[in-house]
């Protein structure tokens, strides 16, 4: 039996399959549409690897994944496939919808087809494990952090669509039985992340020589996670988690976006001393804020750190030094995202 990752192609995904063909004996299928923001070439040496299969399939159709499930009879599903960014979820909120909200019902509609069919003791055994995000609880002030019981309160068609989807995760436990834990997470940060999110745009077009736009004052605070540990919480939180929990996990590395930047600019300061942009700091431009812009989050990890033992491993200086030096090291993964080639295909068909 196997471990199945839906969207393992994306950012986190693909460090949860690094992860579990490099430090395990897993045998695990990828599952993903590879859509703009997926990239096989981020699963690295797992792509090539005997005990790894990347198959492109759509979640929203449950035939295909009634398929996969047949075919590859996994013990547990690992579910990060969805829509992510804010942005593009204000200016085409269908996507989101049909992603994160229809999206998750086939999953969970096939998922629960296919777990009724085990044998009693791998009933048991069975997990999926729904990663979500810390957004669906809205905007903090200047104080307190969110808690497994914090109230939803999403504030963007992105937010809102990841909140429903935690919803019938929660639903298909309580009502048919399926057994689910869950998992919602602060900003991840690392090598492999879409140029689309703040850090690797900012390292992107400050290496560039180009304007970094910085919504707003820049005051906007986020609790940074570096993915590689966020992708070890959730193996733990699938190994020892309990059935029908939820744990939040967070980098405890609360930062403004703007000094986010500014210690972008001076990390490149040091490692491109010839660079003809430096200072880059002179490079930031504010621009008009986006709706409805969450003021703070901020991650209250207590249950994880005290019932599974987990902590971040990399402070969040070193987690940013690192993804800089990769994005550097990297021109090849970088070049691919410029010029469309990481869409080449490398999966098999349903």
């Amino acid at each position: 039996m196997s471990i199945l990752v839906t969207g393992g192609a994306g950012f986190i995904g693909s460090a949860v399959v690094r992860q579990l063909i490099a430090e395990t004996n897993e045998t695990v299928v990828t599952l993903d549409k590879l859509t703009y923001a997926a990239n096989p070439h981020s699963l690295g040496p797992a792509l090539e690897d005997a005990r790894h299969t990347l198959v492109e399939a759509d979640i929203c159709d449950r035939d295909a994944v009634t398929e996969i499930l047949a075919a590859h009879k996994p013990r547990a599903i690992m579910h990060l496939a969805a829509e992510s960014h804010v942005d593009r979820s204000i200016d085409g909120p269908g996507d989101f919808v049909r992603t994160n909200v229809d999206g998750t019902f086939q999953l969970l509609q096939a998922t629960l087809g296919y777990w009724r069919g085990l044998g009693d003791s791998k009933q048991a055994d069975f997990r999926f494990h729904h990663i979500s995000t810390d957004e669906v609880f809205g905007s903090l002030g200047p104080e307190g952090y969110f808690t497994e019981t914090t109230p939803y309160a999403p504030n963007s068609p992105y937010s809102a669509s990841k909140a429903s989807s935690d919803h019938l995760v929660r639903a298909w436990h309580h009502t048919y039985g399926l057994p689910v834990v869950m998992s919602n997470c602060s900003n991840n940060y690392g090598p492999c992340q879409f140029p689309e999110k703040l850090i690797p745009l900012m390292i992107l077009k400050a290496v560039a020589g180009e304007a970094l736009p910085i919504y707003g004052k820049g005051d906007n605070v986020r609790d940074w996670l570096y993915v590689e540990d966020h992708a070890a919480a959730l193996r733990l939180i699938l190994a020892k988690g309990r059935v029908g929990e939820s744990y939040n996990v967070g980098g405890d590395a609360e930062r403004t976006n703007i000094a986010v930047v500014d210690r972008i600019c001076a990390l490149l300061d040091d490692m491109l001393p010839d660079s003809a942009h430096r200072p880059h700091n002179r490079l930031k431009t504010f621009v008009a804020d986006r709706p409805g812009h969450d003021k703070r989050y901020a991650i209250d990890a207590t249950k994880i750190k005290t019932e599974l033992g987990w902590a971040p491993s990399v402070d969040f200086e070193e987690g940013l030094e690192r993804t800089i030096r990769w994005y550097l090291d990297n021109p090849a993964w970088i070049e691919a995202i410029r010029d469309g080639s990481y869409l080449n295909r490398r999966g098999t068909a349903a």
